[in-house]
């Protein structure tokens, strides 16, 4: 087992279950003593944080040893039929409201490891796993009952290389799905929907991104033989997930909302068109993941009213946005904005977080922590 992160011990402990015996490595590992390590083994199971040219993982290949990510080896383990969930965008989003929608359990990229969940769910219960392309790149026999791609955009780039590697990892989800649901004009065979579908509610959660998302879940959700009112009800009243778009505080007739997860220029994009009708102050920055800020620079319309721009990529975004104050660190932007009621301050970084915190979920709380303090 490669990685000792959360899904890597969480799939060990699975297979010692079953009187596997399992050599634990972290993928810090890499000199030739520890390469030895493969030697004899009959599976490598990685986490989806080591790459593809890790040295155990090369040494793994090299002597025809099996490599699974911890999906498959997940997969294979549970006996229960999956709903898996993939995108550049929104995946977290529409998993979760597919698991309120379905009263099922949600494993996968955030949250539980799919392997945590051994032995603690009915054979026959639905489970919706949310699918990076971290995981799907090392699938073999993966089945999902039901496939979702919800979206596809340049990401992890630093990781995968190219778009068209990023692109075929992702699309790994279909290929032995049994039902696929896919966004409308992509060309891909399948289930279509698009933000435009008539749904059977409204959803509670604001942006044309969930409405996409909500229209995604809503073709999944029939494709499992769910009742239009139930699907309906979960439209109504699921409430968002935490750093999406998730409202923070209002504070002197402005409204401070936290878009941590927006680790990427399409997902600030998404933000940033959810707010186009108010006066935006808009914080982004954070470390690379090598994309252009072309595109985020041109869709900055009048209703922006400020951009503050902090982190390793602060002087790239300054570049590409003309005017952009670079305040180097959320306390220093949250500052120097001069917000008027009725005004919108939006952290939605469109970069990584990891130049400055642990993860987005840090960045978001540190986000929070800092407007719950500001004085009235």
């Amino acid at each position: 087992m490669l990685g000792l992160a959360r899904s890597g011990l969480a799939a060990a402990a699975a297979l010692e279950r079953r009187g596997v015996e399992v050599v634990r490595a972290d993928r810090e590992l890499g000199n030739d003593e520890d390469v030895g390590l493969v030697k004899g083994v009959g599976l490598l199971v990685k986490s989806p944080g080591v790459p593809a040219e890790a040295s155990l993982v090369a040494a793994a290949r090299e002597r025809g040893v099996p490599v699974w990510s911890e999906i498959e080896l997940a997969s294979r383990l549970l006996p229960n039929p999956i709903l898996g969930v993939t995108g550049t965008n929104g995946k977290t989003t529409t998993a979760e409201w597919l698991g309120f929608m379905l009263g099922a359990p949600v494993a996968g990229n955030v949250g539980r490891a799919l392997s945590e969940l051994d032995g603690e769910v009915e054979p026959e219960q639905l489970v919706v796993v949310e699918l990076s392309s971290f995981q799907l790149e090392d699938v073999d026999r993966f089945r999902p009952r039901i496939a979702v791609l919800l979206n596809l955009e340049p990401d992890h780039l630093d990781r995968h290389g190219s778009f068209e590697a990023y692109r075929d990892a992702k699309l790994r989800i279909f290929e032995r799905a049994k039902t696929k649901i896919v966004p409308r004009g992509l060309g891909l065979e399948g289930t279509e929907f698009s933000a435009d579908d008539p749904l059977p509610a409204e959803p509670l959660i604001r942006g044309a991104h969930n409405r996409e998302n909500a229209a995604a879940a809503t073709a999944a959700a029939r494709a499992a033989s769910i009742p239009e009112e139930q699907i309906a009800e979960a439209l109504r009243t699921f409430p968002g997930v935490p750093h999406r778009l998730e409202p923070v505080r209002e504070l002197n007739g402005v409204r401070y909302v936290n878009d941590s997860k927006a680790t990427n220029v399409a997902a600030a994009l998404r933000a940033i068109a959810a707010y186009e009708d108010e006066p935006v102050h808009l914080i982004l920055g954070g470390s690379s993941k090598g994309e252009d800020f072309t595109p985020l620079a041109e869709a900055l319309g009048p209703n922006i009213r400020s951009v503050h721009v902090i982190g390793e990529t602060a002087t790239e975004l300054a570049e590409a946005i003309p005017g952009a104050e670079r305040d180097g660190d959320l306390a220093t932007a949250l500052n120097e904005i001069e917000p008027q009621p009725g005004d919108v301050v939006l952290l939605s970084p469109a970069c990584a977080s990891y130049d400055q915190f642990s993860d987005f979920e840090d960045r978001g709380e540190e986000f929070r922590r800092l407007v719950q303090n500001l004085s009235a």
